[in-house]
C-alpha cells in the first residue's frame, strides 16, 4: 500500500489521480459497513434513520450526504465511532 507521501507525490499526474482514487474506494470498501448502497432521492432527517435503513456512513457526493449530517466535517455523515 502507498504511504501518504507517495500518494501526495504521485497526485499531480492523472494516473496518480486514478490511484489516489482507487486506494479511497479499496479503504472505503473495507471500512464500509453499509447494508445497501446509497440511492438516488435519499434523504434522511438524521443518522438514526439512515443507520436503521442500512445507508450508513454516507460519503460527499453520494446521494443522502448532507454537510449538517457530518458532524466532523471530514466528508463522512453518519460514521461509526
Amino acid at each position: 500500500m502507498l504511504g501518504l507521501s507517495a500518494l501526495i507525490g504521485i497526485g499531480a499526474t492523472v494516473r496518480g489521480r486514478e490511484a489516489i482514487l482507487q486506494v479511497v474506494k479499496n479503504v472505503r470498501a473495507a471500512t464500509d459497513m453499509r447494508k445497501r448502497p446509497p440511492k438516488a432521492g435519499d434523504y434522511w432527517d438524521g443518522c438514526n434513520d439512515a443507520r436503521a435503513a442500512g445507508a450508513a456512513p454516507i460519503y460527499r457526493g453520494e446521494p443522502g450526504y448532507r454537510e449538517g449530517m457530518d458532524g466532523d466535517g471530514d466528508g463522512i455523515a453518519c460514521e461509526a465511532y
